[in-house]
């Protein structure tokens, strides 16, 4: 199946995205595009974290998201997905809201990479502090609501990110906390749209944003 991408990168990458083992918190409209894509870049091992279920407002952007799996949790319409695209994959389901009372168990066993696509602040900080502490290769996702610019998405160090008001929540509690090492982010330039307390969304944003962290986990590894 994964013929064309050898001629891209040769088969002894292919070989090595084999052995990988990556942790995917959060898994809607970017954390599905990611783990689809690297599904179907050769990564045979996940660990998927998500304590939701499929909602009806999830159909405009999150690709597990259909009428047939409204309802089901999405740690289960994932799994069911990535083995749909190779059974070889080996998915470790944990359908749970990470804390700091649950991350030691989610951690606890080898990870290659870790992708933050999650929404809420605690857990984020959580998340960077464990991969830091440990020395997992990780990336954290900031927002894409209320944004209409896939263009203006890039990967970047959150010291360096703007106008993107999760990303200042980060940056904040980054430099009160004195952490040296680096943190790196999905992150818009985009203004978001200023639309009160409601957080609008489309297909296309969330989606590329996932695929931008996909190719940066992928040429991660190659690089190494």
């Amino acid at each position: 199946m994964l013929e064309r991408l050898e001629w891209l990168i040769g088969d002894e990458n292919i070989a090595k995205l084999k052995t990988k083992t990556v942790l995917i918190v959060g898994l809607g409209g970017v954390g599905g595009y990611v783990v689809t894509a690297l599904a179907r870049s050769g990564i045979e091992h996940f660990i998927i974290v998500d304590h939701d279920i499929v909602d009806i407002t999830n159909l405009n952007r999150q690709i597990i998201a259909t009428n047939s799996t409204i309802g089901k949790l999405k740690v289960d319409v994932t799994n069911d997905l990535l083995h749909d695209i190779n059974n070889k994959i080996i998915i470790d389901k944990k359908p749970l809201f990470l804390t700091l009372e649950n991350i030691d168990e989610v951690f606890s066993q080898k990870i290659d990479f870790v992708i933050d696509a999650c929404d809420t602040i605690k857990t984020k900080e959580a998340i960077i502090n464990m991969c830091l502490n440990k020395k997992i290769k990780f990336i954290s996702a900031m927002g894409t609501g209320n944004r209409m610019d896939p263009s203006q998405l890039e990967i970047t160090d959150i010291t360096k990110t703007n106008n993107d008001p999760l990303a200042r929540i980060i940056r904040k509690w980054y430099k009160d906390n004195k952490i040296k090492e680096k943190v790196i982010v999905a992150c818009s330039r985009e203004v978001p749209k200023k639309n009160g307390n409601k957080i609008g969304s489309n297909s296309f944003v969330p989606a590329s944003c996932g695929l931008l962290i996909a190719s940066y986990v992928i040429k991660t590894f190659i690089n190494e």
